[in-house]
């Protein structure tokens, strides 16, 4: 097979799995390989935990588990498929059977950076500020505040007000938020913003995030 027709069959596999037409499945498979140093040449993307991480917590390296997993046929069985049959045939721990389950769909092409099963991208960012988390959430419950607090978007409240994590739609997703408060009266902010369309809306969110988080503290 030659690489043209390796890499339609990648755009193939994963149509099937997305359902993207084969434009946009092509458009994602390149914007995976841009900026790819060392990866083996038959990657399409970098899993997000290193070889020597990998190996230290699983006894196996990326090209070994790729390798049992081709062996086992595992593009065409699905993300928890594959996270059992670790768990189960190889003694692969619940969380790092999903991070050898999500690192081997990105290097196969199955799966970006920052996506999810469905296909939609989520922005996490987390910061301790200097603020008391009851106070923040009262400003974040409040449709009048939320304003204040997000100026130039729309946003709405779609928890209940006391959940532990409150979800904001904004920005065309949902903004999961998580407020810990800690003993020396600083909370910690934990933000999933879930249901974004590409790995560049994720760039610019986590950008907005830093920046609005460095802001809720100053305030």
């Amino acid at each position: 097979m030659t690489k043209q027709e390796s890499f339609k069959e990648r755009i193939r596999s994963r149509m099937e799995k997305s359902g993207e037409r084969y434009n946009a499945a092509r458009r994602m498979l390149i914007e995976q390989s841009k900026g790819r140093k060392s990866s083996p040449s038959n990657w399409v993307a970098e899993p997000e935990h290193s070889e020597e991480t990998i190996k230290a917590n699983t006894g196996r390296g990326w090209d070994e588990w790729t390798k049992l997993l081709d062996a086992w046929s595992a593009e065409r069985k699905g993300h928890t498929a594959i996270a059992t049959h670790l768990r189960e045939e190889h003694g692969v721990d619940g969380w790092w059977s999903q991070s050898v389950t999500v690192g081997y769909e990105r290097i196969k092409g199955l799966r970006l950076k920052y996506q999810g099963l469905d296909g939609t991208f989520t922005a996490n960012k987390s910061k301790t500020i200097p603020a008391d988390a009851t106070a923040v959430r009262e400003m974040l419950v409040s449709e009048k505040d939320r304003k204040a607090l997000f100026p130039g978007f729309e946003t709405e409240l779609r928890s209940r007000k006391d959940a532990n994590t409150l979800r904001i739609g904004i920005g065309g997703g949902v903004a999961l938020i998580y407020l810990e408060p800690l003993v020396d009266g600083r909370t910690k902010v934990t933000i999933a913003h879930e249901k974004l369309e590409s790995t560049e809306d994720v760039e610019l969110w986590k950008k907005y995030w830093s920046e609005w988080l460095t802001a809720l503290g100053a305030s």
